[in-house]
C-alpha cells in the first residue's frame, strides 16, 4: 500500500516537473499553505474563545478571579497530560526557538503532529487562563504545515525552508489579521538573509491566511480611534523608548533565569503544581494576568483607565490615579513572571502576546503618570500602541514586525513615526546588552544558530564529526612486520596507516614514506614489528569534539589528517582537512540555496 502510494506520488512529481518550474510550483504550494494556515489560525482562535467563554459564562467579574484562579493550573495540567498520553514517543516543543533550530539543524523538518498538537495544547492552556500568547503556537503549527507539504512533494532544502517560513507567516497573519506583519515576521525571525523572490510566496501565504481567518473568525484583536501624534510629545516617546528598552533587557534576563529554575525540577507534574499554584496566586492579586491579557489593553484603549484595578482586590482605590499607575507597574512585572511560569511549567504558548501586553501596560503607566503630574497632556492610547511595538521589537529583535503589526492591527498608520522611534531605540538597547534575542540566545550558546555574522564558525557548528570520518585505511596489527604486509602497503591509496590491537585500540601510526624506505632497504626494520615502528600521532581527536575545536588542533600543528578515537581509545578512523573542506563547501552551497 505504502509503496504503491510512493510510486504514484513519484509519477505526480515527474509530471509536474515536466510542466511546471520549481518557482511556479512553489507559488502554488504557497497558496495551499496559506489556505491551511488560515484555517488553523481561525480554528485556534475559535477553540480558545469557546473554552474561555464556556468557563466564564454568566460569572460576575468581581467574583470571577476568586473562583477561577485555579483554572490556569488545570489548563497546564491538561496540556501536559495530552503531550504525555497522546504524543507518546514523539518530541513536543513549543515557541519559536524550535522552528529556528529546525532550519539550522534539522533540514527544516518539523514533525507533522505539530500541525494539530500545537493548536490543542495552546487552546487548552490559554482558554483556561494561562498567561501566555497564541501566536507562537500558531506560527509553529503553520511552520509544520509548510514543512510537511514541501517534504511531501520531495522539495529541496531551500524550498522546504521557504514553505516553512510561508506557514509561519500564514499563522501570524491569520492570528492577527495582519498579512504584512506575518510576512515581515517570517523574514526577520526565520529568514534573516533573503532575496526579493522570497517575497512572492510569503506574500501569497500571508495574504490568503488573513482572508481565510477573517472570513471564519472576523473579531478584530483591537479596535481604537487613534489620533495623529504631536511634535510636542516627541521627547516623551524617546523617554518611553528608553524605559521599554531597559524593560526588555530585564525580561530577556528573567526568561533565562526562570528556565534555569524550572530545569531543576525533574518531575513534569511537580512543574505543573509549582507553576499553576504560583500563577493562580498572581491572578488572584492581579486579575489582568488571566489569559492573554488583550482584554485589559482594549479597555485601556477605550479610555477605561481604572479597569486594571476595578476588578481586583484593590478596586476601592480605583479612583486614585497614582494607585492606578503603581498597580499597573506591579501588574507589568507580575505579567512577566506569569507568562514565563505558564510556559516553563508545561503550558503551551509564547511570549509574543505577553510582549504586546507588557509593552501596552508600560506605555499606559508612563503616559497616564505624566498626565497626572500636569507636565503635559499625552494621548494615552498612542503611547499604549507605541509601548507594544517597542516591547515586541526589543524582546524578539524584530523592529519591523513590531512597527507593522501594531500599525495593521490598530489601523494606526498615523503613528508610524513614534512607532519607528520607540521600536528602533528599544531594539538597539536590547541588542547592545543582549546580542541575541530571547529566541536565539540558547541556540547561539549551543552553536546551533544559523548566523551570517560569523559564517565560518556557523558552518563548522553545523558539521557533525561522525559524517566526515574516513575509514578506508589499511589497518596494521602490532605483531605484524612491513614484509608481512608488503603488498597491502604498496597498493594502498593512503599515505598513513593506523596500528591497532585486537581490541581496536589505537597504538600509533606510521606513514607510507617511512614504510617504502624500509621496504627498499634504505632504512632497517623490514622484519621489525609495527609495535616497535609505531609513531605517536601529533594529536588525537575524540569522537565527541566540536568541529571548530578539531580545526583549531589541525591549524595549531599544521597537519592535514588526524586519527579519531572513542572514549575508550578505540580507533574509529581519520579526519582530514580535505574531507572537512568538502563538507564545508556543501554546507555553504546549502546556505546559499537558503538565501535564494
Amino acid at each position: 500500500m505504502r509503496s504503491r502510494f510512493l510510486k504514484r506520488l513519484d509519477r505526480i512529481n515527474k509530471w509536474r516537473m515536466e510542466r511546471l518550474s520549481n518557482r511556479n510550483f512553489l507559488v502554488i504550494l504557497a497558496f495551499l499553505v496559506g489556505l491551511i494556515g488560515g484555517l488553523a489560525a481561525a480554528l485556534l482562535k475559535g477553540l480558545t474563545h469557546f473554552i474561555a467563554s464556556a468557563l466564564q459564562n454568566d460569572v460576575e467579574w468581581h467574583i470571577k478571579y476568586s473562583i477561577y484562579f485555579i483554572f490556569p493550573l488545570i489548563g497546564i495540567l491538561l496540556s501536559v497530560l495530552y503531550v504525555r498520553k497522546f504524543l507518546k514517543g514523539k518530541k513536543f516543543e513549543h515557541g519559536i526557538t524550535p522552528i529556528i533550530y529546525a532550519i539550522s539543524r534539522r533540514s527544516s523538518r518539523i514533525e507533522v503532529h505539530n500541525v494539530y498538537s500545537q493548536i490543542v495544547t495552546s487552546a487548552i492552556t490559554v482558554g483556561f487562563g494561562g498567561s501566555c500568547g497564541l501566536e507562537a503556537p500558531i506560527a509553529h503549527s503553520g511552520s509544520a504545515i509548510g514543512s510537511n507539504v514541501a517534504r511531501f512533494f520531495g522539495l529541496s532544502y531551500r524550498e522546504v525552508t521557504m514553505l516553512l517560513a510561508c506557514g509561519a507567516a500564514a499563522g501570524i497573519s491569520g492570528a492577527f489579521n495582519s498579512p504584512i506583519a506575518g510576512m515581515i515576521f517570517a523574514i526577520e525571525i526565520l529568514l534573516p538573509e533573503f532575496s526579493i523572490p522570497a517575497f512572492i510566496p510569503l506574500l501569497i501565504s500571508s495574504a490568503l491566511a488573513a482572508v481565510v481567518s477573517r472570513l471564519l473568525y472576523s473579531e478584530p484583536l483591537f479596535h481604537t480611534a487613534l489620533t495623529d501624534w504631536e511634535v510636542g510629545a516627541l521627547f516623551f516617546y524617546f523617554l518611553l523608548a528608553l524605559l521599554i528598552g531597559l524593560f526588555t533587557v530585564y525580561f530577556s534576563t528573567l526568561s533565562q533565569q526562570v528556565k534555569v529554575w524550572f530545569s531543576r525540577i525533574q518531575n513534569p507534574y511537580n512543574k505543573v503544581w509549582t507553576s499553576g499554584l504560583a500563577l493562580g496566586l498572581l491572578i488572584l492579586v492581579f486579575p489582568a494576568l488571566y489569559g492573554e491579557g488583550y482584554l485589559t489593553i482594549q479597555q485601556i484603549l477605550d479610555g477605561q483607565f481604572d479597569s486594571i484595578v476595578k476588578n481586583s482586590l484593590f478596586s476601592d482605590y480605583r479612583n486614585l490615579g497614582w494607585v492606578v499607575v503603581c498597580y499597573t507597574v506591579l501588574t507589568l512585572f507580575a505579567k512577566s513572571l506569569a507568562s514565563l511560569f505558564t510556559i516553563s511549567g508545561g503550558g503551551n504558548g509564547g511570549v509574543f502576546g505577553p510582549s504586546l501586553v507588557m509593552g501596552g501596560l508600560l506605555g499606559f503607566a508612563f503616559a497616564y503618570g505624566v498626565n497626572l503630574s500636569g507636565i503635559i497632556e499625552l494621548n494615552v492610547p498612542n503611547f499604549v500602541m507605541a509601548g507594544m511595538a517597542g516591547a515586541l521589537s526589543g524582546i524578539m529583535h524584530a523592529p519591523l514586525t513590531g512597527i507593522f503589526l501594531i500599525a495593521e492591527i490598530t489601523g494606526g498608520y498615523a503613528l508610524m513615526v513614534p512607532l519607528m522611534i520607540v521600536a528602533s531605540i528599544s531594539y538597539l538597547i536590547n541588542r547592545t546588552v543582549m546580542k541575541h534575542s530571547i529566541y536565539t540566545k540558547v541556540l547561539a550558546e549551543s552553536g546551533d544558530l544559523l548566523s551570517y555574522e560569523d559564517k565560518d564558525r556557523t558552518v563548522l557548528s553545523m558539521m557533525k564529526l561522525r559524517y566526515v570520518i574516513e575509514q578506508n585505511f589499511i589497518l596494521l596489527k602490532p605483531e605484524e612486520t612491513p614484509l608481512d604486509r608488503k603488498s597491502d602497503i604498496i597498493h594502498s591509496k593512503r599515505n598513513i596507516f593506523p596500528i591497532i590491537d585486537e581490541e581496536r585500540k589505537l597504538l600509533g601510526i606510521i606513514y607510507s614514506e617511512r614504510l617504502f624506505s624500509i621496504l627498499l632497504g634504505e632504512e632497517e626494520g623490514a622484519e621489525r614489528s609495527f609495535a616497535s615502528l609505531a609513531q605517536k600521532p601529533i594529536d588525537i581527536i575524540q569522537e565527541n569534539e566540536e568541529m571548530e575545536r578539531v580545526m583549531q588542533k589541525m591549524n595549531k600543528d599544521d597537519v592535514w589528517i588526524l586519527p579519531v578515537v572513542d572514549s575508550e581509545g578505540r580507533y574509529l578512523g581519520f579526519i582530514s582537512k580535505a574531507a572537512v573542506f568538502n563538507k564545508y563547501r556543501a554546507l555553504l552551497m546549502r546556505q546559499g540555496a537558503y538565501l535564494e
